[in-house]
């Protein structure tokens, strides 16, 4: 039989009551003539409630120990969603990640899945089993312990299940009923999209939109697994959701298909570097070993032989990166003036593909802040994107302003 991946997030399946109901869709697919792979996070606030028992137990606690704690949520939920289906009559057991086995590196708490060999689910399907329900964001490294694939790993599971089972598709569902051109709570006319190419949805989460983990939608693009994401409290529709697939299946297409924002991001500015051959190097290197998360880079013209250089990012990670610069001074690595931190910016970015055959996008984009008296501070652009570094405060006016000039409330 076909085989169809369905994942269904925390909100999903916060309740005994949910997990009821996300079990008749999963029957309704049965039904439909497929074996089916779910996979389940955990209930709703029941990770951050065992990660704060790790915290509360050992401020220096073992990751592999961390590990162990925090897998135990999916596993919950897989047991009480496949008793709930056996109750149906449906032939379903539950799966942990080191039973599938979802073979993963060994870095513990962000993990990364290397294989899924198929044949123990398939063997199980080969014997009339219908429903493998297996705890999402965990699996198992070379050395027998168990492994997590950080926050919203179940995602990135059900997508690796997906491209290694061969799925006819992969339904992710959530609390949301699909991808909008931007965040309804801010644009009351955002609307939600049919389709989104592979590329456009990988720029969208990078830049802020929280619908589905980055890495699962990369995973989704190299392998080719249509995504389609739904709710699970809307009622049965064929076609509900937004399907997440290749350019080529996309017939109508925006040349700006949404806005992204993200609120805490923070510029940092080196004053006065030596402009000099690997002064890039000596810059970002030890950025890169303190896990600051560097986005936007600018370097200044060069005058006497100094520079200025401005990079972004978050807010929660000025601070790291305000030591990595002054221990990299003191080592005598690089030598500046000042390091100025502003923590009043926020990030927002256009995104399309049909601005590879589209001119002016970037015009029209610093046009309509420009009369909205928006001062841009940074810019930077790839093929299908563009984004801005603005005050905070104007965030959700350039937001609209975007949404509205580029007509992103039309269809097609």
């Amino acid at each position: 039989m076909p085989i169809l991946v369905m994942k269904f997030g925390g909100t999903s399946v916060a309740t005994l009551d949910r997990i009821a109901r996300a079990s008749k869709r999963v029957a309704r697919e049965v039904a439909n003539g497929y074996d089916v792979i779910v996979i389940v996070s955990a209930m709703s606030g029941k990770t951050n409630e065992l990660v704060g028992w790790v915290e509360e137990t050992s401020h220096m606690y073992d990751a592999r120990e961390y590990d162990a704690v925090v897998s135990s949520g999916e596993q919950v939920t897989a047991g009480l969603m496949s008793l709930r289906l056996q109750e149906m009559d449906i032939p379903a057991r539950s799966w942990q990640g080191w039973q599938v086995p979802v073979k993963t590196t060994g870095v513990h708490s962000a993990a990364r899945i290397e294989d899924i060999p198929p044949a123990n689910i398939m063997s199980k399907f080969a014997e009339g089993m219908r429903v493998a329900v297996v705890a999402g964001f965990q699996g198992i490294a070379d050395d027998g312990r168990i492994t997590t694939l950080g926050r919203g790993g179940s995602d990135t599971t059900a997508v690796a299940f997906a491209a290694a089972f061969g799925a006819e598709r992969c339904d992710i569902y959530t609390d949301v009923d699909g991808v909008y051109t931007t965040d309804p709570r801010i644009s009351e006319k955002a609307r939600k999209l049919d389709k989104i190419a592979f590329e456009e949805m990988l720029e969208l989460a990078s830049l802020g939109a929280k619908v589905l983990q980055t890495r699962s939608v990369e995973l989704a693009m190299r392998y080719k697994v249509k995504l389609r994401v739904l709710s699970s409290f809307e009622e049965y529709d064929p076609n509900a959701g937004t399907l997440v697939c290749d350019e080529e299946d996309i017939v109508e297409q925006n040349v700006v298909s949404g806005v992204a924002y993200q609120r805490d991001e923070a510029k940092m500015t080196l004053l006065s570097v030596a402009d000099r051959p690997g002064i890039a190097s000596a810059i970002f290197t030890p950025l890169a070993e303190a896990g600051i998360n560097v986005d936007m880079i600018v370097q200044n013209i060069s005058e006497e032989g100094r520079t200025d250089m401005t990079f972004s990012c978050p807010t929660n990670q000025v601070a790291r990166a305000e030591a990595a610069m002054a221990e990299a001074k003191e080592a005598g690595n690089i030598n500046f003036h000042d390091l100025v931190a502003d923590t009043e910016v926020a990030k927002v970015s256009v995104v399309g593909i049909g601005m590879r055959s589209h001119t002016g996008i970037a015009a029209k984009m610093f046009d309509v802040l420009s009369k909205e008296g928006v001062n841009i501070k940074v810019i930077t652009t790839s093929e299908i994107k563009i984004s801005v570094l603005i005050e905070r405060k104007y965030m959700e006016l350039a937001v609209q302003a975007l949404h509205d000039a580029f007509g992103l409330e039309k269809v097609g």
